[in-house]
């Protein structure tokens, strides 16, 4: 029998009556994150299911998941599909993309005229580490996503500590926020000419030159942030990194977050 996973932890059991009418909301998603039930409240579609054998979307996804639902402003619901992106999204302000078509195929044509729709008209957009490598064979994603991987670079530096530093200490998403340490992947991967604007920055020990770990930029009148940080649950257990992608699903849906719940 299906359940539903709130914020808080805990599962709940339905009776077959109560799951068809659940499931019928979710519309096919599997769980869904709880703040605080609002009218008010700003809905994320998250979504993973695929990446890189070494990125673990299974123990990720929950901490990740309930540290954007600490803010009673945001409901996420999360599918493990991401064919989803092809079904209806005017349900959800944002969509978080936590996931990579490692040796499969990408979610496929309708899914990318969805999601570019989607947030030309003005719905948000957050992308989360390997995120930046989905729709490898989609020339547009490096524009929606503002940089993208590519193979050709050298990857990242050796898994370990390394210094975020913040740049922007005036944008919203990262006005309250200091330098900080954290255990991660350091990515020198990326590759595009969209216009961005870096909030967040690390230095190579390989190389000695920065690179951006996270940054905006408009699409449409759509807002996207893209963070290279959470490599693994150790990476989330930094509370400055779910900081980021916390206020970034807030920024992207157009709260204000320093006014504060």
């Amino acid at each position: 029998m299906k359940t539903v996973k709130h914020w808080n932890g805990f599962r709940r059991t339905f009776t077959p009556f109560l799951l068809l009418t659940t499931l019928f909301c979710l519309t096919g998603c599997l769980d869904v994150y709880k703040g605080h039930n609002s009218n008010t409240q700003k809905k994320i579609l998250f979504v993973t299911g695929v990446d890189y054998p070494g990125h673990k979307w299974q123990e990720t996804t929950p901490v990740l998941a309930q540290g954007i639902s600490q803010d009673k402003r945001l409901l996420v619901t999360v599918t493990e599909n991401p064919v989803d992106l092809a079904g209806n999204l005017d349900q959800y302000d944002g969509i978080v993309l936590h996931f990579m078509d490692w040796e499969v195929p990408d979610p496929g044509p309708a899914a990318r005229e969805n999601l570019k729709q989607f947030v030309e008209n003005g719905g948000g957009l957050v992308l989360v580490h390997f995120a930046c490598g989905a729709f490898q064979e989609w020339p547009e994603f490096a524009s929606l996503a503002g940089r993208a991987w590519d193979p050709k670079l050298r990857g990242h530096d050796p898994h370990g500590k390394f210094t975020v530093e913040i740049v922007d200490h005036e944008h919203p998403i990262t006005k309250e926020m200091h330098d900080f340490e954290t255990v991660d992947e350091l990515y020198t991967c990326l590759a595009g000419d969209a216009p961005i604007h870096i909030l967040a920055k690390a230095r190579s020990k390989v190389d000695n030159k920065d690179y951006p770990m996270a940054f905006v930029l408009n699409y449409g009148k759509g807002r996207v942030f893209h963070c290279v940080l959470g490599h693994d649950v150790q990476a989330f257990a930094e509370p400055n990194v779910l900081a980021l992608f916390r206020n970034a699903c807030l920024w992207a849906t157009g709260v204000d977050i320093m006014q504060k719940p």
